[in-house]
């Protein structure tokens, strides 16, 4: 008989937090058996939609933590603060999943891994695109070696805002107020385009890569009027065997999900024999090669469990399946960080610098 993984999810400032706590519930091997936030109204929709009883609804963590004793803790903070809830939970020993992006920085990044290393639990950091049938696809020509070796990895980003949908992509129209108040528009909480969005580029593009990385990075971001914060930001990344990019973008024209914007959002991957696009939420990737070099489509996998989500996943590696170097890793997610830590400073120094240690 499969054992029943018992799962609590803390911190509801990302909206991410109600899609990852319905694929617990949709698991069969998964409960649900708590769920905290310092402010009860951000839980009441995951309260309403997965019949959470009162007596797992909690404001404090520690109670949280003590009273359900979960195995896994999902994690949904703002951006600065993934350090801080990480330091929290590892301190009862429990198997942590961090939604996007790791950290603000990678000091912190580094301090997270630590102190679940020390612990003797997993750190995983999801990218919700990881799981998408056209990542997967694209992965799989990679390694089959369709285009040859990758030279360059471009990569766009993004949708209307942050604050234009909740969880499920339930559409909804925020107000300057709430723009204001939101911690996504907050330097010091980690807001941004680039820091919010980079990491899916930076992180997909090193697995694509095979974990090599790049010498130097140069990053431009905008300065809109009123924000402290910036909504466009455009990266090169210079490595040994070439260049590649990565853009974010609070303001596209759509949101991919439901309308691909112009630029697309996706990836486009040029290597020695051929290149790839894959864009957000196709059911088709486009392939060149030598021997077709007009072109031709490409169905996306079906993709299988437990590799449709990161509930499925994890609980797949708690329970003794190998932890692949992929983008939820540690390893390849440092150098993710390490390409966005070195965008960061280059939009501060305005200036090209070396990728950061």
């Amino acid at each position: 008989m499969s054992r029943k993984w018992k799962i609590a999810g803390i911190n509801f400032d990302h909206m991410h937090m109600g899609d990852l706590l319905r694929r617990v519930h949709e698991h069969p091997d998964a409960e649900l058996v708590a769920v905290c936030d310092e402010k009860p109204e951000r839980m009441s929709d995951a309260v309403r939609n997965f019949a959470v009883p009162p007596e797992r609804v909690f404001t404090d963590y520690r109670a949280c933590l003590e009273k359900s004793q979960p195995d896994l803790v999902i994690l949904c903070p703002a951006t600065a603060e993934h350090g801080l809830w990480t330091r929290r939970v590892a301190e009862f020993g429990v198997n942590i999943v961090v939604e996007k992006p790791f950290a603000a920085s990678l000091a912190e990044a580094d301090e997270m891994t630590a102190a679940q290393r020390a612990a003797g639990k997993l750190l995983a950091i999801n990218w919700p695109t990881r799981w998408s049938p056209c990542s997967i696809t694209t992965k799989r020509l990679i390694d089959e070696g369709v285009i040859g070796e990758v030279l360059n990895v471009h990569y766009r980003g993004g949708n209307r805002g942050p604050l234009f949908h909740r969880a499920d992509k339930v559409v909804c129209e925020p107000t300057p107020e709430e723009k204001r108040a939101s911690w996504f528009y907050d330097k010091a909480r980690g807001g941004g385009s680039l820091l919010d969005y980079a990491g899916y580029g930076a992180t997909l593009g090193t697995w694509f890569q095979g974990g090599r990385k790049p010498l130097e990075v140069t990053c431009t971001i905008d300065e809109p009027a009123g924000l402290e914060v910036d909504e466009h930001s455009v990266t090169v990344c210079r490595y040994g065997h070439g260049l590649s990019t990565i853009q974010t973008r609070w303001g596209t024209f759509s949101d991919p999900w439901t309308h691909q914007p112009q630029p697309k959002c996706g990836f486009v991957i040029c290597g020695t024999r051929g290149t790839i696009s894959a864009y957000d939420y196709a059911t088709h990737l486009r392939l060149q090669s030598a021997e077709c070099p007009e072109g031709f489509e490409v169905p996306v996998d079906h993709v299988r469990p437990p590799y449709q989500d990161p509930i499925q996943y994890v609980l797949s590696v708690l329970g003794g399946a190998e932890f692949e170097r992929g983008p939820l890793h540690p390893e390849i997610a440092r150098i993710g960080q390490q390409i966005v830590d070195s965008a960061a400073r280059s939009a501060r120094e305005k200036r090209t610098v070396p990728m950061a240690d």
